[in-house]
C-alpha cells in the first residue's frame, strides 16, 4: 500500500461526498488487446454502484461486452502548495480522489434505466427534475452500473 493511503485515507463519508460532488470522472475499460482505454464520463454514485448513461453503441460499450471488469477514478483539485523556498521539487496539491474496481453492466429494465436517467438529471440539470424524460430517449439511451467491488479514496492538504 502506497505510503499516502495510510497516512491521508478518505473514510466512508467522505468519500461518498467527493463522488456526490465531482462532476466527471474517468472510467477505464480494456479493448480486446488487453491495452487501457479510459474515457471521461458524467455519473452518479448511487446504491453502493457508479451509473454512467450514453450512445448504445460505441468502444465503452463494446470493451464492456468484452470483459466487464473497469476502474474508475475521480479527481478533485484545490490548489498548489509550493513551497516556501521556492523548490520546485517540493510542491504539492492538496486534493482529494477515488479510485474504484468493478464489473460493468448495461442496465436492461426500462424503469431502473429512467430511475437513473432521473438521477443523473437531479445531478446535472436539477432544474429539469419535474420533467418527464420520454420513453424514446429511456430506451434509446445506454445505462452502465459498475458493481464496486472495491473503492479506496484518499486526500492531501
Amino acid at each position: 500500500m502506497q505510503h499516502r493511503m495510510k497516512t491521508h485515507p478518505l473514510n466512508e463519508q467522505q468519500i461518498n461526498l467527493l463522488l456526490q460532488r465531482v462532476q466527471t470522472g474517468s472510467l477505464a475499460t480494456l479493448n480486446p488487446d488487453g491495452t487501457p482505454y479510459s474515457t471521461p464520463v458524467h455519473f452518479v454514485y448511487c446504491d453502493d454502484s457508479i451509473f454512467f448513461h450514453g450512445l448504445p453503441k460505441g468502444k465503452k460499450l463494446d470493451n464492456i461486452a468484452h470483459d466487464s471488469r473497469v476502474g474508475f477514478s475521480v479527481y478533485e483539485m484545490d490548489k498548489l502548495l509550493l513551497d516556501p523556498n521556492g523548490n520546485p521539487c517540493d510542491t504539492n496539491t492538496k486534493y482529494e480522489s477515488v479510485i474504484i474496481s468493478g464489473t460493468a453492466k448495461l442496465v436492461d429494465d426500462v424503469e431502473d434505466k429512467r430511475n437513473v436517467l432521473k438521477k443523473i438529471v437531479e445531478k446535472y440539470t436539477p432544474h429539469l427534475v419535474n420533467h418527464e424524460i420520454p420513453n424514446n430517449m429511456v430506451k434509446g439511451t445506454a445505462v452502465i452500473r459498475i458493481a464496486v467491488t472495491k473503492m479506496t479514496g484518499k486526500y492531501y492538504l
